[in-house]
């Protein structure tokens, strides 16, 4: 939790700092379906995966390559795979 504490401090330090937060394991998600009338909720992970978020980063970066770079720096500091999107129509 220190290198997360760290790398989070550095973010926020260089102006790159949106949000971040951790996530609840998946057996403890609810799924909710309110395309039907009354809503349908159900216990459980939306998808059955051995891997899963465990928690995320939002920044704010002039440029893919510095994403990349603080993407890699990320995924050492928490040790975990990271994975790196893009909001819709950036």
């Amino acid at each position: 939790m220190a290198a997360i504490d760290e790398f989070n401090a550095e973010l926020a330090d260089r102006g790159f700092w949106v949000m971040a937060g951790g996530l609840e394991q998946p057996s403890r998600t609810m799924i909710i379906d309110g395309r039907t009338d009354p809503a349908v909720t159900t216990p459980g992970p939306l998808v059955a995966s051995s891997e899963y978020l465990s928690g995320f980063w939002v920044i704010d970066v002039p440029d893919p390559a510095l994403a990349l770079d603080l993407a890699i720096r990320g995924s050492k500091a928490c040790n975990r795979k990271v994975q790196l999107r893009k909001f819709l129509g950036e």
